[in-house]
């Protein structure tokens, strides 16, 4: 402890550090939230999270790459990116990332709400861990009022830095490997990878009904209100929203019985129709080997740099 840097501060200079940075982030997050829900078709709230069911019309080279590359390549970069150390090394992976999105022609709407999604959970490590590292030698410790158990490291800001850049970069892959492909093609590159096909099946049929199921929900509760019934911190309404809950899962297991007798009446037995025959190509495996190497090279880069 005796190599240990203290710099002694005013309490009203760490509010401002503190109080400050997370402030200006919640209100960019807010301010781009509904920016973009403005933009969207009003009275629903656009459904970013998941991949669209159609063919893109932007033609790109991620639109083009074989899936089962792109899944494999995408999946393992993120790997690669996940184990980096420094900073540096997670801001190069950020431009990457970027540079992505630019070849994938991505949207940009849909890179944002993916992004306030994990806005929240970055925001954790960035405001708890300059607090919560012990200090090491050669560490710089913001000290306040004298106070040594609420100082500041400098080396746990710069850990939580460099996880929410990982997490930055990794995130904006996710829209380049959901988005090129529609979802059916998408599960049936995962079950080509041995992922089991039930899974994918169930996958995409939670998709198609999930609308349904959601829009039932809301035509019992607006039937609900039109019987007078408010939403209350009392024993009547929670009564109500367990009869409400109860009543949404009788009926959709009804439904799903339906779809499943209608789906055998057609001929179903356990196998779905694949949506594209799959050709692996040589421009496919060369597109994977160069982004592998990329991803090798910035793991050298970080423990050698």
């Amino acid at each position: 402890m005796a190599d240990v840097i203290h710099i002694q501060m005013p309490f009203w200079q760490l509010s401002l550090m503190v109080v400050v940075p997370p402030s200006i982030l919640i209100a960019l997050v807010v301010w781009l939230r509904q920016l973009i829900l403005a933009r969207s078709m009003p009275g629903e709230e656009p459904d970013w999270s998941v991949p669209p069911l159609e063919a893109a019309e932007r033609g790109s080279l991620l639109h083009r790459w074989d899936v089962r590359c792109k899944i494999v390549t995408i999946l393992a970069y993120s790997f690669m990116v996940a184990a980096l150390q420094h900073i540096g090394s997670a801001l190069v992976a950020i431009a990457i990332s970027c540079l992505v999105l630019v070849v994938s022609r991505a949207s940009l709407s849909r890179v944002t709400m993916r992004l306030l999604a994990i806005a929240g959970f970055v925001s954790m490590f960035i405001v708890v861990m300059p607090f919560t590292v012990p200090a090491r030698d050669g560490d710089t410790v913001f000290v306040i009022n004298q106070m040594t158990w609420l100082g500041v490291n400098l080396r746990g800001l710069l850990l939580a830095a460099t996880i929410a850049a990982k997490a930055v970069a990794i995130t904006l892959l996710m829209e380049p490997l959901l988005s090129t492909a529609p979802l059916p093609v998408t599960l049936q590159g995962l079950s080509r990878l041995g992922a089991p096909e039930i899974i994918g099946q169930m996958v995409l049929l939670s998709y198609r009904y999930l609308h349904v199921f959601r829009h039932e929900a809301r035509r019992m509760s607006a039937g609900m209100q039109v019987r007078g019934f408010r939403k209350r911190t009392d024993i009547a309404t929670l009564r109500a929203v367990a009869n409400f809950l109860g009543m949404l899962f009788v009926r959709s297991f009804e439904r799903t019985e339906r779809v499943f007798d209608a789906m055998r009446a057609r001929g179903y037995k356990g196998k779905m129709p694949e949506q594209l025959e799959l050709k692996l190509h040589g421009a496919d495996l060369l597109a994977a080997g160069l982004w592998m190497t990329a991803g090798i090279v910035l793991i050298l880069f970080d423990r050698l740099g």
